[in-house]
């Protein structure tokens, strides 16, 4: 679904269109297009806007029920946009049968989970130029969806926090694919929680993580086309079986994967 902002000036020769497309609903992303040279904020905040005039609004899981979108245009013009998000009812998934230390961890484990968030964190905070999530996104493997975006976990019987992406089941040695073009930003051979990682930039602040993987096939610099090869399904970290965790931030926002990829083809 599209949502198709059409905003009018006050005398009607200045009529003017900003145009956001995909869903505007909690976990979704949209991307806008605004009059070249424009300067674009979302509830006050600016944001980077490409030379063809595309930007990008993510909402996350709790994302508030109105947000506005606001264009300054080299003509002078201001250009405002409200936008209703819709909202969604979250399941609760319990996991059991997990390593008591990958869900309690012990004191000498918190050092190297500091270490893993700081680097995570970091291409999170990334702001490039590049406009490859224009290219769209596919599913970067087949296989049974055993979590969603969202949902409450509940971690040998411990509530954590909701799941921030989405778990794709599949044998071990599945190959992973980029699901978009993107230049690789972080590859980990082993991270407490995920275990054998990497991560995408995708430029303007969106960037893909894929973890538990038993192989990867990237490394740090490299520039991936949509559909290459990246990895391996595995169960490094905490795992109970062989899947993909695939997840999707617009800096530190989380985005439901499922949304930007649609329907998965059998």
């Amino acid at each position: 679904m599209s949502v198709f902002a059409w905003l009018m000036m006050a005398a009607p020769a200045l009529a003017c269109t900003l145009t956001l497309d995909g869903p505007a609903k909690q976990g979704g992303l949209l991307i806008g297009t605004a009059p070249v040279g424009s300067k674009v904020t979302v509830d006050g905040r600016a944001v980077r806007v490409a030379p063809d005039g595309r930007f990008l609004v993510g909402f996350g899981r709790d994302a508030a029920a109105k947000t506005k979108v606001v264009a300054e245009t080299p003509a002078g013009l201001t250009l405002e946009c409200p936008i209703s998000v819709a909202g969604r009812d979250y399941q609760v998934q319990r996991i059991d049968g997990l390593p008591k230390r990958k869900v309690t961890p012990k004191a000498v484990d918190v050092a190297r989970i500091k270490a893993d968030n700081a680097a995570i964190g970091k291409v999170r905070r990334l702001d490039t130029q590049a406009t490859d999530f224009a290219a769209g996104f596919i599913w970067p493997l087949k296989g049974r969806i055993s979590g969603i975006f969202g949902s409450q976990r509940i971690l040998n019987g411990k509530p954590r926090s909701p799941h921030n992406g989405v778990d794709i089941a599949a044998p071990t040695g599945t190959i992973i694919r980029a699901p978009a073009p993107g230049v690789v930003a972080l590859v980990h051979p082993d991270m407490f929680y995920t275990g054998k990682s990497v991560m995408l930039d995708h430029g303007h602040g969106l960037s893909t993580v894929y973890v538990h993987m038993s192989v990867i096939s990237v490394k740090a610099g490299q520039r991936v086309a949509k559909g290459d090869a990246i990895g391996k399904v595995g169960m490094t970290g905490r795992a109970t079986g062989p899947h993909l965790h695939w997840g999707v931030s617009l800096f530190r926002t989380h985005l439901d994967p499922a949304l930007l990829a649609g329907k998965m083809a059998k």
